[in-house]
């Protein structure tokens, strides 16, 4: 099987070595050192990682996310680059592929796109139907909190209903898989993706809190 989140692991680990940790990232509030510290914890420490859903352990994943994010980066890029350890069902790589595609592929865009110099990549159109294929398994959850109808077309890969019309109408997004899914997991100011609908339902779009979060 072709591993497209290995690669985008591997690749986001180049950049984060050459980088180093305090380099700007779309994260807002992070560096690349606590994009690096994030990426670890999710793989090798459940127990923390729990923290971003539980807020009782919220405040225990922000103070190892900086003690790691001010540590070591070289080693801590290392273990990323590394991969899940082998208890965690990540290790195994279709796992790897379903749970890290988007993750990975996402976060290199978030420190590619926040340098100056950026230049959008000419992806392989195997990734870029394996995105695809990944944005229609999440797309109605990310844009859950859109007050606007919700329809993705990619060319060549087809069209995808995300969202119903609620307070206003529809609002169609086009783009490669790619840049959709960025746009879709909240990276709107630098996803390029075009909207058509009336100027009220893009603005209201504009306005909506998309992604995860």
């Amino acid at each position: 099987m072709t591993r497209h989140a290995l690669s985008e692991r591997l690749l986001l680990c180049d950049e984060l070595d050459r980088l180093g940790p305090d380099a700007p990232t779309m994260c807002e509030g992070w560096a690349t050192g606590d994009l690096a510290a994030h990426l670890y914890v999710r793989e090798h420490r459940p127990d923390l990682a729990a923290g971003v859903l539980l807020p009782f352990l919220s405040g225990r994943l922000e103070r190892e996310q900086r003690r790691l994010a001010h540590g070591d980066h070289a080693a801590l890029v290392q273990r990323v680059r590394g991969g899940a350890p082998a208890w965690n069902p990540m290790a195994l790589p279709k796992v790897d592929e379903l749970a890290n595609l988007v993750e990975y592929f996402v976060h290199h865009e978030d420190v590619r796109r926040a340098q100056p110099d950026w230049r959008p990549r000419d992806l392989d159109p195997r990734l870029q139907a394996a995105l695809w294929s990944a944005l229609r398994r999440t797309a109605r959850l990310m844009f859950r909190r859109s007050a606007t109808g919700i329809v993705l077309i990619a060319e060549g890969h087809g069209r995808y209903a995300a969202k119903l019309p609620d307070e206003h109408g529809t609002v169609v997004l086009r783009g490669t898989p790619a840049e959709l899914v960025l746009y879709a997991y909240g990276r709107t100011s630098v996803a390029r993706v075009e909207l058509e609908g009336d100027a009220d339902d893009v603005a209201a779009l504009h306005d909506a809190e998309l992604g995860l979060g």
